[in-house]
């Protein structure tokens, strides 16, 4: 089961709830046609309370729980505030923690517009790419000057953050999480379905960092996403490549055939970029990062860490932090 959270704030986009949420349901009940077995979604919405929360468009909707009684989530949607964010911003101080605790779990958070601001106040964006819609871009770089602002793009992605610019953009990515949870024809089926007119590709409209090597192995492609959605928890590259209907010979020789590396150093690289974020942004002991990540032996960890980056956790962590915080 995937757990797919929309965050509820005063003066929202309800458009930027109604469209992806209409879209994965979409995408679920074409997937449960062709397989019983198909991934269900728990669809949820959360915010600072339970009274009724007034979008721009004066639409009243009650949140299912708060942020103190929401449960972890595989992927956080942030809705678009209508022009300047700040009072809304000022107003939601419950909800920088919540997103830093969902980011520390694994979730994949995705904001529109100036939603992305959430991302920002939290300080998940600084030394990060992001982009935000055009209205508000002069603004945005201003009070956000650590964030690596993509003007030109209307997604972008670092790690497991994702921002669009605008509600369109929204729905292009929001086809690309669905063909995570099951695959590319159920996420072609759906975008037929909910734009008629030919649209460019997520790819061609987006800035990735660390973007994967571009290749025309489709399944190698899923087995991919499947890693980036699952690192965190024990891996068996058996089960992987049995999920993928390969032997485990075949999905070792097609990966490194794809992406000039072995299933297990991509996993490796995955699990140790999230940690070195996580050294930078979090407070989470060492032990705590390496379990986040995957390792339940920090030694493990450790060694690890140091045979790819050449340090250890703890001088990366005085490292960095010198350099974030220095005057």
């Amino acid at each position: 089961m995937q757990k797919i959270t929309f965050v509820l704030y005063p003066e929202m986009l309800a458009s930027s709830i109604t469209l992806p949420i209409e879209m994965l349901k979409a995408g679920e009940s074409f997937a449960r046609v062709k397989s019983r077995q198909a991934e269900t979604l728990e669809i949820t919405t959360t915010a600072q309370s339970q009274r009724a929360i007034k979008s721009h468009a004066g639409l009243p909707i009650v949140a299912d729980n708060t942020f103190a009684d929401s449960h972890s989530a595989d992927i956080v949607f942030l809705p678009a505030l209508w022009r300047n964010p700040t009072r809304v911003l000022n107003n939601l101080p419950e909800i920088y923690p919540w997103l830093m605790k969902q980011y520390q779990n694994g979730a994949i958070i995705s904001a529109v517009g100036t939603g992305v601001c959430f991302l920002a106040e939290a300080g998940l964006l600084d030394e990060k790419a992001a982009t935000t819609h055009w209205h508000f871009f002069d603004e945005f770089h201003k009070r956000y000057p650590k964030v690596i602002l993509k003007r030109q793009y209307f997604i972008t992605q670092s790690a497991n953050l994702y921002c669009s610019a605008s509600i369109n953009a929204l729905a292009d990515l929001t086809v690309h999480f669905i063909q995570r949870i099951y695959n590319t024809d159920i996420a072609s089926h759906v975008e037929r379905h909910f734009s008629h007119e030919i649209r460019r590709s997520y790819e061609a409209i987006g800035y990735f960092d660390g973007q994967m090597n571009k290749h025309p192995d489709e399944d190698i492609v899923q087995a991919q996403m499947w890693l980036q959605d699952n690192y965190n928890k024990e891996v068996r590259f058996s089960e992987v490549a049995d999920r993928f209907d390969m032997s485990v010979r075949s999905f070792n020789r097609r990966f490194k055939s794809a992406t000039n590396k072995s299933p297990l150093q991509y996993l490796q690289e995955i699990r140790i970029q999230t940690a070195k974020d996580l050294l930078k942004t979090s407070n989470l002991t060492i032990s705590e990062i390496a379990f986040k990540v995957g390792y339940s032996d920090m030694g493990h960890f450790t060694m690890l860490f140091k045979k790819l980056l050449a340090t250890t956790p703890s001088e990366y962590r005085t490292t960095v932090r010198a350099k974030l915080f220095k005057a």
